[in-house]
């Protein structure tokens, strides 16, 4: 047993690698975390509260604003719940509409990751070229709904806005150049010897760990766990296309569960996005998208509804679970949300244990959590509190990849 003595470091209620504020507390002993332990709940911002105080149209535009990146997530989450418990049959064309934003979603949300990733390694370059590359699915998306995020573009019933044939040739310039992407993408990502060295065998989730933590999406699935609600329990169109679980196998010759698999996954996940578009494009059905257009009687229905269901939806970042339920009157009786990283959060406490300090930025932001940045760290040293910036914590992990360079 080391001889080192061990030091507590608390990094927030702010951290530096997340877009929340969450406390993280580390037991260090050298350069080594021997326990970890965390506490979220810095950020609430009383959601459900202000939901079950409102009616189920006007909802829809607050699920939008839960989170930035998944906001169609929750939006569809949420309006298949009322619409099963309403008995609101959705048309057609409008569970193809709800697909494709949904995949154009899931390619700007891991092209986001993938930045925020190569950032935290000190990889700056790739940072700005996977941002760069991210903004023609962002163009597309406000194309196609008029927003950038909070797209506004999901109603109970179906969807407010329809695509036109015009529209068409603009998606699949989006898709083309994607497509010509994919190879670069994950040259720079997959082949580079440094993102090798520092995420290979880094922040490990075992498959069986994975399960019993109960995690979801990539996190799960780079563990070797061939789940998505997509395939698993199919929704929207995705029952009319194929669409399967990417596991890090369809790269990589075996599965891990480390930050590198994480990466393979989510970057495979973009093609595969790429084509469940075009698929949804070639066998999209004729209009209407709307259920009904008069949002008087959406409005009406809704308020006699009676009962309680459930919405899952496969978001970026993993499964989006929405309960609701309704008693016959305007607002819902009860409504709760389980995001994509309550899931996920508790495999951090396995797959810290072990590591370096230098690699806390990148196994952290590994799971991609929904969580956001701070600017320093405390690390208290016989009992005398230092701060740590979050330029000095970003500097110790960009380090440790010239290091490994030299």
């Amino acid at each position: 047993m080391s001889n080192k003595p061990v030091y507590t470091i608390p990094i927030g209620p702010i951290h530096p690698a997340l877009k929340e504020p969450i406390l993280f507390t580390f037991d260090i002993q050298g350069e080594v975390i021997n326990a970890v332990d965390f506490a979220p709940g810095k950020v609430h911002r009383g959601v459900e509260w202000m939901g079950m105080r409102r009616n189920p149209v006007q909802i829809v535009h607050l699920c939008d604003r839960i989170c930035g990146i998944c906001g169609v997530s929750h939006t569809l989450a949420f309006a298949r719940a009322v619409e099963q418990i309403a008995e609101i049959e959705v048309p057609e064309r409008a569970h193809y509409v709800r697909s494709i934003i949904a995949e154009f979603e899931r390619i700007q949300s891991h092209l986001l990751w993938a930045g925020v990733a190569a950032h935290e390694l000190g990889f700056d370059t790739l940072f700005h070229l996977a941002w760069r590359v991210r903004e023609e699915a962002m163009d597309v998306i406000e194309y196609l709904t008029g927003n950038r995020i909070n797209y506004g573009i999901v109603q109970v019933g179906g969807v407010r806005r329809d695509f036109t044939e015009d529209q068409f040739p603009r998606i699949r310039k989006a898709l083309e150049t994607y497509e010509g992407l994919v190879n670069k993408l994950v040259t720079l990502f997959l082949e580079d010897t440094t993102i090798k060295l520092r995420c290979m065998n880094t922040g490990v989730l075992t498959e069986k760990d994975a399960l019993e933590l109960c995690t979801v999406g990539p996190t799960a699935r780079a563990s070797g766990l061939k789940m998505d609600v997509r395939a698993d329990a199919p929704y929207a169109a995705y029952g009319d296309i194929d669409v399967k679980a990417i596991l890090p196998d369809v790269y990589a010759d075996c599965i891990k569960g480390d930050v590198y698999d994480r990466i393979v996954v989510r970057l495979f996940e973009v093609v595969d996005s790429v084509r469940i578009i075009r698929d949804l494009m070639d066998q999209m059905p004729a209009w209407p998208v709307l259920w009904e257009t008069r949002y008087a009687k959406i409005l009406s229905t809704c308020k006699k509804a009676e009962g309680e269901a459930i919405g899952r939806v496969e978001a970026p970042r993993g499964e989006c679970f929405h309960y609701v339920r309704m008693n016959g009157s305007e607002a819902p009786q009860q409504w709760k949300v389980k995001a994509s990283t309550y899931s996920n959060q508790m495999s951090w406490l396995k797959i810290l244990q072990g590591e370096q300090i230098a690699d806390i930025p990148i196994i952290v932001a590994s799971i991609d959590p929904c969580m956001s940045c701070t600017d320093r760290v405390t690390v208290i040293r016989d009992g005398s509190p230092d701060v740590m910036t979050k330029d000095t914590l970003h500097r110790l992990s960009v380090e440790k990849t010239r290091r490994l360079q030299a």
